[in-house]
């Protein structure tokens, strides 16, 4: 039997939230690359005007990019991991429900994601501010994205480093607006109690014990 709609539509959204770390992930790693190594938000850039290039001067510490890298890949293993979980529940065969427990775990990670791709999409758009900023002010350019047709200090060629941070700071956001409506799908569904209660004599208090499964299915008709 097929999952809930309220399961189903989180499946989706999980989904969603894979690709975008993915494609953040992907997008600020590639422009990392394309710069040695070196990690372009908050840098400072030079404009050297005898061989009409740009010179990358000053840069922040890998580990900045790095950490918005993981945070990235985190969501996304998480996000595969719960989709994967799922789809194997969906195609045993019988209908799945949600505990209150596992309800109230699912809201404590979504506060942990949100914080950090919170911090992520600030991290990424101050940084690329202050890097155009420096770049538009010592090049008199009218735009960041300008600067990828100009001709930077080898080995650098023609980076398409704007774009790149672009996509992964657009990416961050929409992860990030993705898991505020999970957030609020879960709570909905606590609110409306669709956790699966415990059965007569399970548990005395009524609740299901941490021990079962995230997802359980309900019993066939006898």
């Amino acid at each position: 039997m097929a999952l809930p709609w309220s399961l189903l539509a989180e499946l989706v959204l999980h989904a969603a939230c894979f690709v975008c770390g993915v494609v953040t992930a992907a997008a600020l790693t590639v422009v990392q690359g394309e710069f040695g190594g070196r990690c372009v938000l908050y840098g400072t850039v030079s404009y050297n005007g005898t061989t009409q290039s740009l010179v990358l001067d000053g840069s922040s510490s890998p580990s900045l990019c790095y950490f918005v890298s993981v945070v990235s890949v985190c969501v996304a293993i998480y996000c595969f991991s719960v989709t994967l979980y799922w789809v194997y529940l969906s195609c045993v065969g019988d209908e799945v429900t949600r505990a209150r427990i596992w309800m109230t775990a699912s809201l404590v990670v979504c506060g942990v994601f949100l914080f950090f791709l919170l911090v992520s999409g600030c991290v990424l758009k101050i940084g690329r501010d202050h890097l155009c900023n420096s770049i538009i002010e010592k090049a008199s350019l009218k735009s960041c994205e300008e600067a990828q047709n100009k001709t930077w200090v080898s080995p650098l060629k023609r980076v398409q480093f704007y774009s790149g941070l672009r996509n992964a700071e657009t990416s961050v956001w929409v992860n990030f607006f993705f898991w505020i409506i999970i957030v609020a799908m879960v709570i909905i569904q606590k609110r409306q109690g669709t956790e699966l209660l415990a059965a007569p004599g399970d548990n005395a208090g009524g609740f299901p014990s941490e021990t079962e499964p995230i997802l359980r299915r309900s019993g066939r008709p006898q």
